[in-house]
């Protein structure tokens, strides 16, 4: 059902998009990259947080990690992971296809600046096989997402 309402919610506010089904899971970033044929840090990949008591979501590159001293400086407090079995309560999807799209609740949406990179990312569809090749400006203006900057790249020196 997931995957069918990240279609439903397409269908209503971009028509165009074309969802991809694939026979091969994209459930983690390496899994997705290769399926897809790109570079890990175009996965964009949603992750679950809370942030004092309020869910939000966060939108990053899949080469990128949380950042906790940058998250708690731009979202007002330290996140937390939302426990996987909480995931699919809250969003309506599963984990490995969280998206930001179709939600089952409304939740506050962010983009991370580590998706600037990159002209053209893929974020999961709703379920575990799917994706969508959108721009990062897309996902923000189609998500109402505010972006915001609470990631190091993975393999990256602190500064």
């Amino acid at each position: 059902m997931s995957l069918e309402s990240v279609k439903n919610y397409f269908a209503r506010h971009m028509p165009e998009a074309v969802i991809e089904e694939l026979t091969e899971t994209t459930a983690t970033v390496a899994t997705a990259a290769a399926a897809y044929g790109v570079e890990p840090g175009r996965i964009a990949k949603t992750l679950s947080v809370r942030v004092g008591e309020q869910v939000v979501m966060v939108v990053v590159a899949g080469d990128a990690r949380l950042d906790n001293r940058k998250a708690r400086d731009a979202l007002g407090a330290k996140p937390r992971m939302v426990a996987a079995e909480e995931v699919f309560a809250i969003t309506g999807h599963p984990v490995g296809g969280v998206c930001p799209f179709g939600l089952a609740q409304d939740l506050k949406i962010y983009c991370d600046q580590s998706l600037r990179r990159f002209d053209v990312v893929i974020p999961a569809a709703g379920s575990v096989n799917s994706g969508v090749r959108l721009t990062p400006d897309k996902i923000a203006e189609l998500t109402r997402a505010e972006w915001v900057d609470v990631t190091t790249l993975q393999g990256a020196n602190p500064a």
